[in-house]
């Protein structure tokens, strides 16, 4: 059996990202329950070298939505700073991302195996197949980043548990 690389990157993208989303709304249902003000949970941290749930979930959006975006067009770079963001901004952010992933057409996203991608920072560039920029860079940075915003809505005491990362499970028909 083969598989694509639609349902390799965006497939995966699309559950997680679903999950974010659904983790995001039990923190807002938190904040209402317990009082805590959603937006004190916008610059939280599991640890001060890291971080805030702002640029995970910014970084969530564009190691998905913005990776496939860079893979099209041949070049990825760091997100432009969107400012500050409230939790609303964010889960906004996080819902279009999902949309417009689950809308692409698979082909378009296997189509694109081959051509060449360059990741840039400043002076310092990268080059990769968009398969190999996808598989070995954006895919493992996209779940580092949900992981640590599912970690710091967790130790802010959100009741989420594995099953809200998981997300809806693609299983057999």
């Amino acid at each position: 059996m083969t598989i694509s690389l639609y349902e390799a990157t965006v497939s995966g993208y699309v559950q997680t990202l679903t999950a974010v989303v659904g983790f995001l709304e039990k923190a807002r249902d938190y904040c209402r329950s317990t009082g805590l003000d959603p937006e004190a949970l916008v610059e939280s941290r599991i640890h001060p070298g890291m971080r805030p749930l702002r640029f995970q979930i910014v970084s969530v959006v564009h190691h998905s939505q913005g990776a496939i975006e860079g893979a099209k067009i041949g070049r990825f770079a760091p997100p432009p700073d969107k400012g500050p963001l409230g939790f609303q901004s964010l889960q906004d952010l996080v819902v279009e991302a999902t949309s417009t992933l689950s809308s692409i057409d698979p082909m378009h996203i296997d189509e694109l195996q081959g051509r060449d991608v360059i990741f840039e920072v400043r002076n310092f560039k990268r080059h990769f197949t968009v398969e190999g920029f996808l598989l070995s860079f954006s895919v493992p940075n996209f779940h580092f980043h949900a992981t640590t915003a599912y970690d710091i809505l967790r130790a802010n005491g959100v009741p989420i548990g594995k099953g809200d990362y998981l997300g809806q499970l693609r299983l057999k028909a």
